[in-house]
């Protein structure tokens, strides 16, 4: 009876393309399936043929993307970045040490709502600080429009006794005027964070985005200055539903790329245009960008290089430096070799 149920196992379609989350019949952008299964709804995806056939004309199309070259990569950003409102800024004491400043940012682009864990109180949001129109000063540091800290009975959202800090605004547009002696201007570490439930609140050593996540607070704690924006993009953009699905084709012999592929998904279908605009916003210019990811470089710094990434900081799992708290699993050492091997990342410890 066992082996009957095996063998049907075998046999049947790994993936439906009536009930994917992407348009029926469509194939990942930038990524090629095999033809002899992409146009048919009666047969579906097994691992067989992605490990056989269809791995082979992917990743060969996936590669050819990696090696173009950066100017040619830069080309295809969007023209356009989305427009983005902090609409709230506060204070969060840690359980680490360091506080931070946590800015609620709303889009023009999607109905999510990102985020920007901001180390230093004096990085500020041009759009959360811009003075609005007959608003008051119990309005502004409400919203967490104010210099220095709050405190009980204070009643000017732009002077800080305490610190002696004044803000000083456009009088017609009401744009925040950048002083250096209130506004931080200098190259800042920087971690672009895309949403995981599973590593940072599930405790999945599937892979290290909870560790990055932590390593990058840490740093950011140490230095007293940085920005970890954090964009809604689970699962490299196909959301928390699907990517348990491909966890599940991973469990059948997938990779993480295959697995993307087999659910008709790009193999990363994150943009970073969100974080550029946020970078913008609160006037990080020159970043030291925390990443493995060449290509992310290229996409922060946008199609007109508004951001410049000065420095590519690497994030070189914890494990492989022999220090406590990194993940160990043959999960996440697939998941790293698969990075390294067929997405670019750049990590010098061969797995």
């Amino acid at each position: 009876m066992t082996e009957e149920q095996d063998d049907i196992f075998e046999s049947m379609p790994i993936i439906s393309p009536t009930v994917s989350n992407n348009d029926v019949g469509t194939t990942p952008h930038n990524h090629n399936l095999n033809h002899n299964h992409s146009h048919s709804h009666d047969h579906g995806t097994n691992i067989e043929d992605i490990n056989h056939s269809d791995s082979s004309s992917s990743i060969t199309s996936n590669s050819e993307i990696q090696n173009l070259k950066i100017e040619e990569k830069r080309r295809l950003l969007p023209d356009i970045l989305p427009k983005v409102q902090c609409i709230a800024r506060a204070r969060i004491p840690t359980t680490q040490g360091p506080e931070i400043f946590l800015h609620l940012y709303s889009n023009d682009m999607d109905k999510k709502e990102h985020l920007a864990i901001v180390f230093g109180e004096d990085i500020r949001s041009r759009s959360l600080y811009k003075f609005r129109k007959d608003e008051t000063q119990s309005d502004r540091m409400i919203r967490g429009a104010y210099v220095g800290k709050l405190y009980p009975g204070r009643k000017n959202a732009d002077f800080d006794k305490s610190t002696n800090m004044k803000l000083e605004f456009d009088k017609e547009s009401g744009d925040l005027i950048i002083d250096s002696k209130t506004t931080w201007c200098n190259p800042t570490l920087v971690r672009i964070h895309s949403e995981c439930y599973t590593g940072e609140t599930a405790w999945s050593a599937r892979c290290d985005c909870g560790e990055q996540f932590d390593e990058a607070g840490r740093l950011m704690g140490l230095q007293g200055h940085g920005c970890i924006v954090y964009l809604r993009q689970e699962g490299r953009g196909i959301g928390l539903g699907e990517k348990l699905k491909a966890y599940n084709l991973q469990d059948l012999g997938a990779d993480t790329v295959q697995a993307n592929l087999l659910l008709r998904h790009p193999a990363d279908k994150r943009s970073f245009g969100m974080a550029t605009a946020i970078l913008l916003d609160l006037g990080l210019l020159e970043i030291k960008l925390l990443t493995n990811n060449p290509d992310k470089i290229i996409a922060v710094e946008g199609k007109n290089r508004l951001i410049k990434v000065t420095e590519r900081v690497p994030m070189v799992p914890l494990a492989w430096k022999g220090e406590e708290g990194g993940v160990k699993s043959t999960e996440v050492e697939g998941y790293l070799r698969t990075k390294v091997e067929k997405m670019g990342h750049l990590l010098s410890k061969p797995i």
